[in-house]
């Protein structure tokens, strides 16, 4: 059997970009231009938690890495490298060859390459640990206390399909393959926003990526500043995937549904033709959906102009109910 150090020479170890000590060392060297601070964050995913025990191991690479790299586009981040630290039940050579094909193209795609990580023996399941690097200008950095009254709302790509391919797949909806097939990807292959979001650098005040559901991490950024926000149900952009959805399904999807990894951010309404553009540029689609006020209340309005009422809660690891 392969040992633990053959299994990092053969699938985890890249030549390090210029400049960079990357893999094979006791830590990892990186530079961080003139003037930039250093972004970081880090996810745990455990299987039964996260993900499903069965799901492609290449789709698990990429995601391991998205959601983090998600992280530092919401900073307006421009990403350097990561760690990843793997707990593995059994080495099994072909899943490990698969998972880190899907890490690396996620890796080059995104500019972060693997610089370092650990790996170990774990009985009790597969968990997987990554922690992003990125570099970004203080002053521009788009932090969840800078939204401001006036501010528009905005979100990038569709939402909802992710919590209705976890429901099927969890057993929570009534099987429907069709469906399934036109969500999963959503769920499985999160695309982080890394161009748009360095985009927004300068542009937006204050940005979130949405992993927990629209409404709960908006109202991060909405305590975090001490302002509320008035959204419009009819503004905000539903997946074309869910048409014929019922209703109520369809609105805890779209406001409360988890493993979006879309951005939902904050800019001056000044700034919506700047915005639109650096979207195109950055080939995301956004949609303004709301507005933030002075008045410290989340409100969603239905088509009347009519606050809904019982708006759904995002997603809590230690929430009972």
């Amino acid at each position: 059997m392969a040992s633990e150090f053959d299994l990092i020479d053969r699938y985890f170890k890249r030549k390090a970009p210029a400049g960079m000590l990357g893999v094979g060392d006791d830590c990892a060297l990186f530079a961080v231009p003139a003037g930039m601070h250093v972004a970081t964050s880090t996810d745990l995913l455990i299987e039964g938690r996260h993900f499903f025990a069965d799901v492609d191991p290449r789709a698990l690479g990429h995601k391991s890495l998205a959601v983090n790299v998600s992280d530092l586009a919401a900073m307006g981040a421009q990403p350097i490298g990561c760690l990843l630290g793997l707990a593995l039940p059994q080495v099994r050579e072909p899943w490990l060859a698969a998972f880190a094909d899907g890490f690396h193209a996620m890796a080059l795609a995104a500019g972060c390459p693997l610089i370092g990580g650990d790996t170990t023996g774990n009985p009790g399941g597969l968990a997987i640990s990554v922690t992003v690097f990125g570099a970004v200008y203080p002053q521009a950095a788009l932090r969840r206390d800078a939204a401001r009254p006036g501010d528009d709302i905005w979100v990038s790509g569709v939402l909802g399909e992710a919590d209705i391919a976890y429901r099927l797949l969890s057993g929570q909806m009534p099987a429907d393959d069709a469906l399934l097939a036109r969500t999963r990807a959503a769920l499985e292959w999160p695309q982080p926003r890394y161009a748009l979001g360095q985009a927004l650098a300068g542009l937006a005040h204050a940005a979130i990526d949405i992993s927990d559901g629209l409404l709960q991490d908006l109202g991060h950024i909405l305590r975090a500043s001490g302002v509320g926000a008035r959204l419009r149900m009819d503004d905000l952009p539903v997946s074309p995937a869910l048409a014929g959805l019922p209703a109520d399904r369809l609105r805890h999807a779209v406001l409360a549904g988890g493993d979006v990894y879309e951005l939902c951010f904050t800019a001056p309404a000044a700034h919506g033709d700047a915005i639109r553009a650096a979207a195109t540029h950055a080939g995301v689609a956004v949609s303004r959906i709301g507005v933030i006020d002075a008045d410290e209340a989340l409100v969603v309005l239905d088509a009347d102009g009519a606050p809904l009422p019982d708006l759904p809660r995002g997603f809590d690891h230690f929430r009972s109910t």
